[in-house]
């Protein structure tokens, strides 16, 4: 029965929430960085791609950093999906965050504060340190319990071995208790930090694997370490500055992690911590990793915004700044001026500028064929034609929206494929933004608050009251 739960649980940590970009895996680039026509969850946009692995591959050279790009194209022409396969071919190691533009004015802090802790978030740092640890094989545990129970506490003796040497250990109660925690027993290899007093079990040793008829698959075999029991050993940490500076400014330090009140944070912290940082990175302790910022409709940030980014790309611990827009000429939010797709002409000049097209009725088709797959719904091919010919017609975010709904109407006459039917049923329950505007057009009279009741109304002045 406890395999079984086991088992339940490991498949439940599986189940991911389908989002609109869940299918994305990468840029789905070769290692010559072509683009494949159709790879890791990505179609057609071969050019902005192909642009984008330019940068990816830079980045992860540590060629740039500092460096703004702007991803400009029409709405649903995948600008915020070349920005997640980036993420995703970047990696953990390389910290990377998002941002909405209107996210920055609903924030209980500064616009140029939250901004400032995107950036501070989007930069990574890679401390080094070196710790002595115990590294050997368990050859033998005695714990010696009081006959009376509180009397005294538990004293134990451990015999740790390696291929060179095995030696006898003196425990107290706290490592007593840790060893029991992790139901240390002979014939593993463990660990010891002798700073901290952590143990961790690294497996089984290979010497013990005929000891039972059948074990579970977790169980991982090791060989028993050589040479001394004692070694020095060098770890790394990988943190943020933001992590940094939270632990550092606030009075509950790093709980503030987690509860997520952060609030504003003094720039006179912020200096000792990059000047420490600094101090480190000459000692040769830690290095400095530019991840990425993406800031998605940029067009909704204000001149304040875009005058502290024109300055905060300038410093030299700044991460990569990828904007997205969809505007074309627009006036710059909190002045009179208008500019291309809203965005300063002075910070404009410093954005490489990478430009998404329209996709192809070909290209739609293999989108939709992708995300049925994602969204595990069967469709037949005549049905694949007509809601294809519909993402050509409206947009593909409507045709997306259409498999599930398609999906929902076919599940309801009984049916396991999806038809035609179900797709013409669901774009007479929905409407599209072009058929909406129609609707809106003959029955304008009818709603409140329109142009032309405004115009024609006599009464106009009293509405506006």
């Amino acid at each position: 029965m406890t395999e079984l739960k086991l088992s339940e649980s490991r498949d439940l940590t599986r189940i991911e929430r389908i989002g609109a970009h869940s299918h994305i895996r990468g840029l789905g680039l070769d290692s010559s960085l072509e683009p494949r026509d159709v790879s890791e969850g990505m179609v057609g946009q071969a050019q902005a791609r192909k642009a984008a692995g330019v940068i990816l591959q830079m980045i992860k050279d540590g060629k740039i950093a500092g460096r703004a790009i702007l991803l400009a194209g029409q709405p649903g022409t995948g600008k915020t999906a070349i920005a997640m396969g980036m993420a995703k071919s970047l990696g953990l190691e390389t910290p990377f965050s998002m941002l909405s533009g209107s996210e920055i004015f609903s924030l209980e802090m500064s616009k140029t504060e939250a901004l400032m802790q995107a950036f501070r978030k989007s930069i990574g740092v890679r401390i080094k340190e070196e710790t002595e640890i115990i590294e050997g094989e368990v050859v033998e545990i005695q714990i010696d319990r009081p006959a009376v129970s509180g009397a005294a506490s538990k004293t134990g003796k451990l015999t740790l071995k390696t291929t060179d040497m095995e030696t006898v250990y003196d425990l107290g109660a706290k490592m007593i208790e840790a060893l029991g925690k992790e139901k240390v027993q002979s014939g593993d290899v463990i660990a010891i930090d002798k700073a901290s007093g952590k143990i961790t079990k690294l497996g089984r040793s290979f010497s013990r694997s005929r000891d039972y008829d059948a074990m579970g698959p977790q169980t991982k075999f090791v060989q028993c370490p050589d040479g001394e029991l004692q070694k020095r050993k060098e770890v790394v940490h990988s943190v943020t500055l933001h992590e940094i500076d939270v632990i550092n400014s606030r009075t509950q330090g790093f709980l503030a992690l987690f509860t997520g009140d952060t609030g504003e944070i003094h720039a006179e912290v912020r200096e000792q911590i990059d000047t420490k940082v600094a101090e480190w990175r000459e000692e040769g302790k830690a290095e400095i990793v530019p991840g990425v910022l993406f800031i998605d409709e940029v067009h909704m940030l204000d001149i304040e915004c875009f005058s502290f980014l024109n300055r905060a790309l300038e410093n030299e611990m700044a991460p990569i700044l990828v904007v997205a827009t969809n505007r074309g000429i627009t006036s710059i939010r909190g002045t009179n001026y208008k500019s291309p797709h809203g965005i300063p002409i002075d910070l404009l000049d410093r954005l490489l500028i990478i430009t998404t097209q329209p996709y192809s009725e070909d290209e739609i088709r293999k989108i939709l064929d992708i995300r049925c797959q994602e969204e595990d719904v069967e469709m037949f091919e005549d049905a694949k034609q007509l809601l294809t010919k519909i993402g050509h017609e409206t947009s593909l975010r409507y045709a997306i929206h259409l498999i599930t709904a398609s999906a929902l109407n076919c599940r309801k006459r009984k049916g396991m494929v999806v038809e035609v039917q179900d797709i013409t049923r669901v774009y007479s329950l929905f409407l599209d933004v072009r058929r909406s505007t129609q609707y809106l057009m003959e029955y304008q009279k009818e709603y409140m608050f329109n142009e032309a009741s405004i115009v024609d109304g006599g009464d106009a002045d009293a509405m506006h009251d």
